[in-house]
C-alpha cells in the first residue's frame, strides 16, 4: 500500500502542490488518487512553471489568441479548465468522503492581497466559474484576507486561506471562519457544505532563522523551529474547535477548519528530504507536497502520528527564541510580506509568459 494511503488511518490528507495539463491529460492525476492522493493546490508559481513546459497549451493558446484575448483572461481561462478537469478527476474522493477531501484549490490574484473588496469579487467570480462543489478558492491571511475570508465563508464558499506563518495569523483565520459560519447559519445556509483549510506554511521559517541563529550561537535550534511552531499551531487548533460557541455550529453540521501543512518540502539539503512530512502527521491534518517530495515520503516516510509529539522540547525552542531577542509574530509579519510578493512575481512572469505564447501560437 503506498504510504500516503496509509497515513489516512491516522487522520492525515496528502495533496499534491502541482497541477499541469500533462499530469491530467496523461492519466498521471488520476493515478496518484488511485494511490491515496486527496487533493491538489495551485499558485502562480505551478501554472507559469506548466505553461513553460511542453505545448499541451496551445490549443487552447491558439484559441485565446484568435479571438484577441487579453493575457489576464486568458490565463483565467487556462487555469480554470485544469482547475474544473482536476476537480472532476477528484470528485469520486469528494463523495467518498462527503466533502471532507478531494478538493483542487485555486488562488485570487495575488495582486489583490491587501484589497478586500477586490479579492471578495474575484473569489466569487472564480468560485462560479469553476462551478465545481470541490474547488477552495485560495486567498492571504493578510488583514485584509482575513476579513474577506470571514464575508466569503458567509457566503458558503469554499476557502482555502494561505501565507500563515504565525499564531497570530492562525488565530485570526478560525476566528475568520467562525464568524463566517455563524453568519452563514443566521441566513440559514447548509454548514455542512461548507469546508476550508488553513495553510500554515512550515519550513520557510526556518530558512528565515537558521542563518539567524547560528550568527547568534544558537546552532543547537537549527531546523527545530518551524516543527516547534506547527506543533503548538496544531494544539491551537484543538482548542479553538472546542467549547460551546464550536459546538453550536457543530451540531448544525458545520467542519472543522483543518490545518493545511504548507511549504514542506525540504529547502536545506543537509536535513532529511522528508522532514516537514515525517513531524506532522495527525488526525485533521492536510500536509501538500510537491511531487518530489510525495515521491521521496512514498519511498521512505514514517508512518506515525508526530503531530503531538514531543510538545515540552516544541514549546522550550520556541521559549528559547526570546533569549536571542527574537519574536516570532514579527518573524511571522515578515515573511506574509515576503510571500506576497513571491507570488506576485511568478504572477507576473505567468503573464508575461501568456503574453510571449499568444503572440507565437498565431
Amino acid at each position: 500500500m503506498p504510504k500516503i494511503k496509509e497515513l489516512q488511518s491516522l487522520g492525515q490528507s496528502i495533496w499534491l502542490d502541482f497541477i499541469s495539463r500533462d499530469i491530467l491529460q496523461s492519466g498521471e492525476l488520476k493515478q496518484l488518487v488511485e494511490n491515496g492522493l486527496m487533493g491538489v493546490t495551485s499558485n502562480p508559481a505551478i501554472f507559469q512553471k506548466a505553461l513553460a513546459e511542453g505545448q499541451t497549451y496551445d490549443g487552447q493558446l491558439t484559441n485565446l489568441a484568435e479571438k484577441h484575448t487579453e493575457p489576464l483572461a486568458a490565463y483565467e481561462a487556462l487555469a480554470i479548465r485544469d482547475i474544473q478537469q482536476a476537480a472532476d478527476v477528484l470528485r469520486p474522493v469528494y463523495d467518498a468522503t462527503d466533502g471532507v477531501d478531494g478538493y483542487v484549490s485555486l488562488e485570487v490574484n495575488p495582486h489583490l492581497a491587501y484589497e478586500t473588496d477586490a479579492t471578495i469579487a474575484e473569489a466569487e467570480r472564480l468560485f462560479k466559474e469553476v462551478d465545481r462543489p470541490n474547488v477552495m478558492i485560495k486567498v492571504p491571511a493578510t488583514q485584509q484576507g482575513v476579513v474577506a475570508v470571514e464575508r466569503l465563508i458567509g457566503q458558503g464558499i469554499n476557502i482555502n486561506v494561505t501565507l500563515m506563518f504565525s499564531m497570530k495569523h492562525y488565530d485570526d483565520v478560525v476566528m475568520a471562519y467562525i464568524s463566517g459560519l455563524e453568519t452563514l447559519k443566521e441566513k440559514g445556509g447548509d454548514l455542512s457544505r461548507v469546508a476550508s483549510v488553513a495553510s500554515f506554511f512550515v519550513s520557510r521559517l526556518d530558512a528565515k532563522l537558521d542563518p539567524v541563529l547560528e550568527g547568534l550561537g544558537a546552532g543547537h535550534l537549527k531546523g527545530k523551529i518551524a516543527i516547534a511552531n506547527t506543533k503548538l499551531v496544531y494544539q491551537r487548533f484543538g482548542t479553538l474547535f472546542s467549547g460551546d460557541r464550536w459546538q453550536a455550529l457543530a451540531d448544525a453540521g458545520a467542519r472543522v477548519q483543518r490545518p493545511l501543512w504548507a511549504s514542506t518540502s525540504t529547502k536545506d539539503p543537509s536535513f532529511p528530504d522528508t522532514l516537514y512530512v515525517d513531524n506532522l502527521i495527525g488526525p485533521h491534518t492536510v500536509n501538500t507536497l510537491p511531487p518530489e517530495t510525495l515521491e521521496a515520503f512514498n519511498d521512505h516516510g514514517t508512518i506515525e502520528r508526530t503531530v503531538d509529539k514531543d510538545l515540552d522540547a516544541a514549546e522550550a525552542a520556541v521559549a528559547e527564541l526570546t533569549q536571542y531577542n527574537i519574536d516570532l509574530l514579527q518573524v511571522g509579519e515578515e515573511l506574509q510580506e515576503e510571500g506576497v510578493e513571491k507570488f506576485n512575481k511568478p504572477f507576473d512572469a505567468l503573464l508575461q509568459t501568456i503574453t510571449n505564447q499568444l503572440k507565437q501560437v498565431i
